[in-house]
């Protein structure tokens, strides 16, 4: 019997100090996700121990140290608020398992406390301060009082219908009049609230109102003892706003009925008085001209209430737009972090490992991949939420943009025992060759990810297909698959964010993060490209885009085709790394050393110049974004200004944009985007030294 004994302490521990380090940065990434909320968030393990809040959570509900750190129990934030008594929080609220309650605050503040459990035990808290929105909720009560208290104080009945004919507003004359309470009468049709005897004769000046015209005419009402009383009727159309140039819409009509009985009896006493039958009309008509002057100005009241209205609409969009162009410059700062861990865990995959530590590398390395497909996805989205991408539109032959998709797909069909075929096709589209690949790639990527190996009843393998329809509208590229289809009340749910159906995917770890196809309604609402789905639950799916025809075919660019692994060239290579993050450095250092290469690194383009030896650097990379605003191609230039001007330089960006690229083609650098794929960079290098 042998005995063979490993000491592999080295091992655990360089484990532990990497798990550390990843709950570190998922830590602080938590912290930093909380600490940039306008809610107090506190989170609770099943122990009931706070082990996760921000300086909201403190600051709002004004908690001591001992209440508010880490470790601290909700048995201790309960006995704080139960201390405060009738200053303290609603202790029945907060010891349900989950609660949404508001409560009065300090200082008259309102806070609305949300409780919800989390999976696995433990539960989150969050405080909103929503002083505001019950302010405005009061102002908004207080000023519907202030309206009916004027409409109440006049003689006449007033009404508003809207375009249903549904009694919206009644004043208090109406009850006496009609003998029924204003809340029997607003919210039900013309015919219920009336009867169809006193409908029908309203019926046709109704229609008049809602067709754009002001009426007025009379009415013979039901009065007491069953004496009729007479009145005169006005509606008055309330229109809307004007739409493409046409007549503007009727959203309703205001109603004013005057009681007229007095006139029309002196009318019928003419003979007998007619002087004071003169005298009473001009009373009643000057009475009609004020009431319609207060109804006048009722209306331009609300006129002024609806254009406040629409103001702040347009400030709440401002303000959103605001915040998705902030999530889209934040892309350096976002993708920085991820770039490090990806170079980290390549560098680790090149070394020998046994095979459970391998198993755990090629996780971890599938688990960065998602993260980055979800950022990546999400900078995309903002982005063409706050306008920053821009079509370039072009004439181009469709075929250029098939080879390079059949390319691209090709290996990955193959790996999945798929069959992936692509009709070629001549017709030339007017597009952007860019934007309209991205929609195709993400119909693809679908069809191959929810298509299994084995479909049908013949066991045959699944099928994607790429091919063209012309039709009237222009060219309608078509993705078919023989996927397990999409029911039709989900059709368009699969376009919103974050919505995945529960269908079965052919491979789990490449499930998608549901955002796929909400970039794809984005790019083709930019390109005006009709986007249609067909599907039949168990036998497939058919995704496709609409794109005008082109005249002629301009000469386009080259699009990337998938990177290709290079040998090993690189051994004894000298690099220069400027970066002011020290873990891309390190990062950098530990892939680039792992090819057999000589590294430097500098946080800046002065400790890089201070540490130049005799011998200048083969290849120099430079982050895009350094320290106190300084770019890199300042950096870049001076150093090629030591070294050499044609020392090969390569830019490190998150910054996607155009005009990065053509300044680095005007400057002679390369362009590599965060965060940075080791094979890619292999290939560039070796690109370069070549």
């Amino acid at each position: 019997m042998v005995g063979v004994y490993t000491d592999i302490t080295d091992i655990k521990e360089h484990e532990t100090r990497r798990r550390e380090r990843e709950l570190a940065e998922k830590s602080a990434l938590l912290q930093a996700t909380l600490d940039n909320i306008a809610q107090g968030v506190g989170v609770y393990d099943r122990d009931q121990r706070l082990v996760a809040w921000n300086e909201r959570f403190t600051g709002l509900l004004r908690l001591p140290a001992n209440v508010a750190e880490r470790g601290a129990g909700f048995a201790d934030f309960v006995l704080h608020h139960a201390a405060l008594g009738d200053h303290g929080l609603s202790l029945k609220a907060l010891m349900m398992p989950s609660c949404l309650v508001e409560q009065p605050w300090l200082d008259d503040t309102v806070l609305e406390i949300s409780r919800n459990p989390m999976p696995g035990g433990g539960f989150v808290l969050t405080f909103t301060d929503i002083t505001e929105r019950k302010r405005a909720e009061q102002a908004l009560r207080d000023s519907e009082e202030r309206i009916r208290l004027v409409t109440d104080a006049v003689p006449a009945l007033i009404a508003y219908v809207d375009a249903e004919q549904r009694f919206r507003f009644v004043n208090k004359a109406y009850e006496g009049w009609f003998n029924r309470k204003r809340e029997e009468i607003e919210g039900q049709p013309m015919w219920a609230a009336l009867g169809d005897l006193y409908y029908e004769v309203r019926r046709s000046y109704v229609l008049r109102a809602l067709a754009g015209e002001e009426v007025t005419f009379d009415l013979e009402l039901p009065g007491e003892n069953g004496s009729p009383r007479y009145a005169v009727a006005t509606y008055i159309p309330h229109f809307g706003e004007r739409r493409g140039g046409g007549k503007p819409e009727v959203l309703g009509y205001f109603g004013l009925i005057h009681d007229i009985t007095e006139r029309r009896m002196a009318a019928e006493a003419l003979a007998d008085a007619k002087d004071s039958l003169e005298r009473r009309v001009v009373e009643r008509t000057a009475e009609l001209t004020r009431l319609n002057g207060q109804l006048q100005q009722e209306i331009a009241e609300r006129i002024a209430a609806e254009e406040a209205l629409r103001l702040a609409k347009a400030e709440a969009e401002q303000a959103n737009l605001s915040k998705t162009r902030f999530l889209a410059a934040a892309s350096h700062d976002l993708l920085q972090p991820l770039n490090a861990a990806r170079l980290f865990v390549s560098a680790l995959s090149d070394l020998e490992q046994p095979e459970p530590n391998r198993g755990l590398v090629d996780n971890i390395d599938v688990a960065l991949a998602s993260v980055e497909d979800l950022l990546s996805a999400l900078l995309d989205i903002s982005k063409l939420d706050a306008g920053a991408v821009r079509p370039e539109i072009a004439d181009f032959p469709i075929k250029s943009l098939f080879g390079a998709l059949a390319t691209e797909y090709a290996a990955v069909a193959k790996e999945r025992g798929l069959d992936l075929c692509v009709v070629p096709s001549h017709a030339v589209v007017r597009s952007d060759i860019r934007l309209l690949r991205r929609i195709l790639q993400n119909f693809l990527s679908n069809a191959l990810r929810y298509t299994q190996a084995k479909s049908g009843s013949k066991g045959g393998a699944g099928r994607v297909l790429v091919g063209c329809r012309r039709t009237s509208q222009g060219l309608r590229i078509e993705v078919w698959d023989t996927g397990p289809g999409v029911p039709a009340d989900k059709l368009d749910e699969i376009f919103q964010e974050f919505r995945r159906l529960d269908t079965p995917c052919a491979n789990e770890r490449v499930r998608g993060m549901g955002l796929g196809l909400a970039i794809v309604e984005r790019v083709a609402r930019m390109l005006d490209h009709p986007i249609t789905v067909r599907s039949q639950p168990g036998r497939g799916s058919v995704f496709a885009v609409t794109v005008p025809f082109g005249r002629y075919a301009r000469p386009v660019r080259a699009l990337e085709a998938p990177v290709q692994t290079a040998s090993n060239r690189l051994a004894g290579t000298r690099v220069l790394v400027i970066d002011n993050e020290p873990a891309v450095l390190a990062g950098m250092r530990a892939l680039l050393e792992g090819w057999g290469c000589s590294v430097a690194t500098a946080a800046s383009g002065d400790e890089a110049l201070a540490g130049l030896g005799a011998v200048a650097p083969d290849v120099l990379f430079a982050d895009y974004h350094l320290d106190d605003g300084v770019i890199g191609f300042t950096e870049i230039a001076r150093v090629r200004e030591r070294c050499g001007a044609d020392l090969p330089s390569v830019l490190i960006t998150a910054n996607r944009t155009a005009e990065v690229v053509e300044e680095a083609q005007a400057k002679g650098c390369h362009v590599l985007n965060k965060p940075v794929r080791p094979a890619q960079l292999r290939a560039v290098m070796t690109g370069l030294l070549g």
